[in-house]
């Protein structure tokens, strides 16, 4: 199952699940009961929305080996994270804004995305599974040289929570899976990051459980898994896809 939102020509969102190139809209969530309701809408003519709402967005660093060793620093040990601000969430073919108060670089990070679908509180690795609704794709947008302008505190929350910093769609796929799947992030058609899921640190299984240790994961709370090397900076006027095998593409234009 795939499911989107999307919003009318009367400006109200729905939740529909993808049906070939078409969109079923339904009554109630993919959190809960539902049903079909109303007619189908194409999916080429539509506005799209970000997939969910959640209370909060948790976006990983340093998650892969390769970037670790690119970067010649050590492996983590547990899962390290910023919160970006949900009100940073853009969908699928929506402009992301260069922000007014920032003139510095601003880099695309092509990522996997794990959309909570029940409350999770200190879960155990072998029962998240139960917990996921599925997987969706991001591109982790990040006004990079914010990050340690003030030498007394890191900025990692601000430097991504700009208003449509936080990419994700086009869907929620509810039977993904990511085992042997590679993310290609293409710039103006020119691929600059192609890697394997694999290689991550902390896989999606323990990623969650060791996070809803933390804090208590709500239904709609995004995880951004991280990203590996080729994040670079964009121009303004920039195409950026990002690709996942078996999932889909995520398309936006920046400025």
């Amino acid at each position: 199952m795939r499911w989107i939102r999307f919003c009318d020509p009367e400006g109200r969102a729905h939740f529909a699940r993808v049906d070939g190139d078409r969109a079923q809209p339904i009554e109630g969530s993919p959190f809960g009961e539902w049903q079909d309701a109303g007619d189908t809408v194409a999916l080429d003519a539509m506005r799209w929305l970000p997939p969910v709402q959640p209370s909060k967005v948790i976006a990983l660093w340093k998650n892969f080996h390769a970037l670790a060793t690119k970067q010649q620093q050590t492996v983590p040990t547990e899962p390290l994270y910023a919160l970006r601000a949900p009100s940073s969430l853009a969908a699928h073919k929506q402009a992301v804004l260069k922000p007014a108060s920032y003139d510095g670089a601003v880099f695309y990070e092509g990522e996997l995305a794990l959309v909570v679908g029940k409350t999770m509180r200190a879960v155990a690795p072998a029962a998240v599974r139960a917990h996921l609704l599925g997987c969706t794709i991001a591109n982790d947008v990040t006004a990079m040289e914010l990050i340690a302008r003030d030498p007394s505190f890191a900025q990692w929350s601000r430097s991504k929570s700009f208003d449509t910093f936080g990419v994700i769609g086009p869907w929620i796929d509810t039977e993904f899976d990511w085992t042997g799947a590679s993310v290609r992030t293409r710039v103006n058609g020119r691929e600059r990051q192609n890697y394997p899921l694999a290689d991550m640190i902390f896989e999606p299984g323990e990623l969650l459980s060791r996070l809803s240790h933390d804090m208590t994961l709500e239904p709609g709370d995004v995880v951004l898994c991280g990203t590996s090397v080729g994040a670079l900076p964009m121009r303004p006027g920039t195409e950026i896809e990002v690709e996942i095998d078996g999932l889909g593409v995520l398309a936006n234009r920046y400025g």
